[in-house]
């Protein structure tokens, strides 16, 4: 299994999903090879809540990274999970080439490229 997978799955395990009970992990390689976690945390209202991707995202950026290789994601889905379209318009900002790794819990696979997860995508 990818490691970048392994991590994704750990982080899953602090999830803070109360209300969905949608446990997601997420694991971002930046171009130095860091690799950052993220996972969801809800909230009692729902639009207010985080996904794991950007939980990633956004600790990555604090730490000051802004160069990011891989992403990987893991759900307890039948098929492997992919980014949201939130998350999606997020990362483009920092490279539209990203690599995705989408994994569920049974070990299922699919890796696309950002920019074919959200082709034409709104940038600036």
């Amino acid at each position: 299994m990818d490691p970048l997978i392994q991590k994704a799955i750990e982080a899953r395990k602090k999830s803070y999903s109360p209300y969905s009970k949608f446990a997601v992990g997420a694991a971002l390689e930046t171009a130095d090879g860091t690799v950052i976690t993220g996972t969801n945390v809800e909230h009692v209202h729902h639009g207010m809540a985080c996904c794991a991707e950007r939980t990633a995202l956004f600790t990555a950026v604090a730490q000051g990274h802004r160069k990011f290789k891989r992403l990987a994601v893991v759900a307890d889905t039948q098929a492997p999970v992919t980014p949201c379209g939130i998350c999606r318009q997020f990362l483009v900002e920092f490279n539209p080439h990203l690599e995705i790794i989408m994994a569920n819990l049974t070990g299922q696979t699919e890796t696309a490229t950002l920019d074919q997860l959200l082709p034409k995508a709104f940038r600036p």
